[in-house]
């Protein structure tokens, strides 16, 4: 319900949400679709290749044409006749297939002597092989691009295939074109050449060619154009870069250094890594090397041919697609998530987007550029702090005017030292010192109303209009965990108070059936001032009172409910009332007894003999003294007067004995104890504990016929941690009836079975015990039944030596 005094919430900070998702969204869309941060992506894409490394085949050698061949053989170029010597000695170990990286596109001059030159030699030497490919390139011919071929003689009897590496806008080296041609005659690229001829398969029937191709129309309509054409570009996933692959010299081959074992069932390059001779490009896995040379970059095709290995780029619907998921999380994160949390997301999905990118490649094949979201992951955050903060700010500034015209309801202390007045002040200052001051006000309120609820003696909660517990203070809290309820905040009022019992009879209970939730009814309101009382589950007597609370309006919004300890007032209106009883018949009967004995005395008539009257008199003082007395030592019992000291109980168990000897032996009854050879060390007050012996075997002789045996026993139990000292009284009195048992400890109770002679007693004695046990932290129990006596057992802890 909207007051007065309030304003609608302004959804400041979800309008600029909305408008900073829409636009980051559109600028995301934009960059993956136009590609405009293509020369980012190559950078992951490059450093992606690098942890993308495959295990290296070993079908796959290279024959290098280096510095220590050049060394030993001479300046290039060699003879053709050296090349036919060295395809020989590979062809006697019979590889898969053999690739000539050599551009043979001129005629070699003929011998002086008119023999067949090296061009002749070399020929028969592919012939020889079966399974030789030799490279073409494409050339300027003034009008355009022209295949240039190795000489007729060659061209015959080897495999072609084009040699050309396509380079990105950035000079990188990352892909190839797997078919090339003009005029309707293509050549497969120099590794899948090789590997065809290996797999005796016609070029252009191949089950697996990947890469992508040119639109289908714009292939067909050129297949005979005099335009130099490609198709099945493939992106190359590189297995490593220099020296990855098995390499050996030229020259250690040419010499038959290399056994012919080593040559067997491999794919062999022939072809240059001399520095300043090999045509060597950059690649992704170049790294610090700089440039890779050709023939280790055929070597990386031919692998991933042989391994079904490319990199394929996701379509740019995918890519979007990717890209605005992981920006929406991030955006719905800052909408939902504290600033640090967002923060963190934002930090986790910039990892994680280029983790998945990479898992893509790694295990799919799929190259996904992520520069989109990152970029706007990067200014993403910032963009919105700084909203979110504007927005904040003029929020705050409208409720820090509010603020202002409200009344201050404690005084304020303002230290001039601390709070000089500036010259000069911009807005973030003075929202800064509004805040101040607000925040201030804000604490002091609260901790007035924390220290006043908790300076309360009583148990208080504060609640909503509907009961729910706002506020509690620890008297409240730890009265309503003894009754086993842990949390008091946000319970219900009523489910606090279902196991009280019903409140007793009032005007309210008498004319309506109670319910808790009558508490915190308005149409109570007088009589809960008043309070209920009940008992609690522990048997405390509690009175609850509630009132309501109102806000400025003077609309209801909530309740406070007390709860206050009645216990103690009510124990002492009882111990009052039974102390009343027993001053006007028990403590009056015997001086009236005296007065009367005095008033017959005075006629001579009615007077009794000296002997008679004195025992008469003497036997009324007793009974009063004596009731003097127990009550004096329950007042001791019950008081804070304790002088503990640390004895053997043995001796405080014979010093009782000995005191009641003569009572006992008045009955010729016997006390008999029973103490074993041991030490029984208790910490106790000496005189209040012989006390309690002496009480119990007074009881014992009274309550026992004559000529029987009373037994004090002594034993001691030990476990691990504590021992306790029992002391057993067992006497062979007329017993207690069990209906009367559970009353043995309640003040002014005295028993008497049929058979049992009349003893004077006042009800106290039994108290006095349990009151001393009590603050011994001792426990009595006993065993009685009516005509076979009665067997009590005071158990004290026993002092740790």
């Amino acid at each position: 319900m909207m007051t007065k005094n309030e304003m609608p919430v302004k959804r400041i900070a979800l309008r600029e949400w909305f408008i900073l998702s829409c636009l980051l969204l559109v600028l995301t869309a934009s960059l993956a679709f136009t590609d405009a941060l293509n020369r980012i992506d190559l950078v992951f894409y490059d450093h992606m290749m690098q942890l993308n490394s495959a295990d290296v085949r070993n079908d796959i050698l290279i024959v290098a044409i280096d510095d220590v061949s050049l060394n030993e053989l001479g300046k290039w170029p060699w003879p053709r006749q050296r090349h036919a010597e060295l395809l020989k000695k590979i062809n006697a170990a019979a590889p898969l297939a053999v690739g000539l990286d050599i551009l043979f596109d001129e005629e070699e001059a003929p011998n002086p002597d008119g023999s067949p030159g090296g061009d002749q030699a070399l020929a028969e030497a592919i012939a020889q092989g079966k399974h030789v490919v030799l490279p073409l390139v494409s050339e300027s011919a003034g009008h355009g691009l022209d295949a240039s071929l190795p000489i007729p003689q060659l061209a015959k009897v080897a495999g072609l295939g084009h040699i050309h590496i396509e380079l990105d806008a950035d000079g990188v080296a990352r892909s190839v074109f797997l078919r090339e041609g003009i005029r309707g005659q293509w050549w497969p690229h120099f590794a899948l050449a090789l590997k065809d001829s290996a797999q005796q398969i016609v070029p252009g029937t191949e089950k697996y060619l990947p890469g992508e191709r040119p639109p289908t129309l714009l292939r067909d309509s050129n297949a005979k154009s005099d335009a130099w054409q490609r198709d099945y570009q493939m992106h190359i996933p590189f297995s490593g870069g220099n020296g990855h692959f098995q390499t050996v010299p030229y020259v250690s081959v040419l010499r038959g250094e290399v056994p012919a074992s080593f040559l067997k069932n491999k794919y062999i390059l022939v072809g240059p890594t001399a520095v300043g001779m090999a045509d060597s490009f950059p690649t992704p896995v170049s790294g610090n090397d700089g440039l890779v040379s050709g023939v280790e970059i055929n070597a990386n095709i031919l692998a991933s041919l042989l391994d079904q290995r490319s990199i394929r780029f996701l379509p740019p619907l995918q890519v979007i697609a990717y890209n605005l998921l992981v920006l929406m999380m991030a955006l719905a994160a800052y909408h939902l998530l504290s600033p640090r949390k967002a923060l963190i997301t934002t930090g986790v999905l910039f990892v994680g987007a280029i983790a998945g990118s990479f898992l893509m490649m790694r295990f799919a094949g799929w190259w996904l550029p992520t520069s989109p979201v990152l970029c706007a992951l990067i200014i993403a955050y910032p963009i919105w702090s700084w909203r979110r903060l504007e927005a904040a700010i003029q929020y705050l500034g409208e409720e820090f005017t509010l603020l202002e015209q409200e009344p201050h309801l404690l005084p304020e202390f303002v230290d001039e030292d601390d709070n000089p007045t500036p010259t000069f002040t911009d807005t973030l200052e003075n929202s800064i010192n509004a805040m101040r001051l607000a925040a201030n006000r804000v604490r002091d309120l609260r901790q007035f109303v924390s220290d006043s609820l908790a300076s309360l003696p009583d148990a208080t909660l504060v609640t909503t209009t509907d009961g729910n517990v706002l506020l509690s203070n620890q008297v409240a809290r730890a009265y309503f965990a003894g009754l086993g309820i842990p949390t008091v905040n946000d319970a219900l009022v009523p489910y606090l108070f279902a196991q009280m019992s019903p409140p007793q009879a009032s005007e309210q209970t008498q004319t309506n059936s109670f319910s808790w939730w009558d508490i915190l009814d308005l149409a109570h309101t007088t009589s809960m001032k008043q309070g209920i009382e009940v008992r609690d589950p522990r048997q405390q007597d509690v009175l609850i009172k509630s009132a309501p609370c109102y806000n400025a309006d003077k609309i209801l919004v909530g309740w406070i409910v007390s709860i206050i300890n009645i216990t103690a007032i009510r124990a002492a209106e009882r111990s009052r009332d039974e102390t009343l009883h027993f001053i006007s018949h028990d403590m009056r009967a015997p001086q009236a007894s005296i007065l009367a004995l005095l008033e017959m005395q005075k006629d001579p008539d009615t007077a009794l003999p000296t002997a008679e009257f004195m025992s008469r008199i003497e036997k009324a003082s007793r009974i009063t003294l004596g009731l003097a007395d127990n009550f004096v030592q329950l007042a001791r019992a019950e008081s804070q007067d304790y002088r503990f000291e640390e004895v053997d109980f043995q001796n405080v168990l014979i010093d009782a004995t000995e005191e009641m000897w003569s009572l006992a032996r008045s009955k010729q009854i016997r006390i008999k104890t029973v103490i074993p050879d041991d030490e029984f060390p208790v910490r106790i007050d000496r005189s209040l504990v012989t006390r309690v012996l002496t009480n119990l075997i007074s009881n014992a002789v009274k309550y026992s016929p004559r000529d029987t045996t009373i037994t004090c026993e002594l034993s001691i139990e030990r476990d691990l941690a504590d021992a306790v000292i029992i002391c057993s009284i067992i006497d062979q009195g007329y017993g207690i009836p069990r209906a009367e048992q559970n009353k043995l400890f309640q003040r002014f109770q005295r028993f008497k079975t049929s058979d049992q002679p009349k003893n004077d007693g006042v009800g106290l004695g039994m108290v006095f015990v349990k009151a001393v046990m009590d603050r011994h932290h001792a426990k009595i129990d006993f065993v009685s039944a009516p005509n076979e006596g009665s067997t009590f057992n005071l158990r004290f802890p026993a002092a740790r030596v």
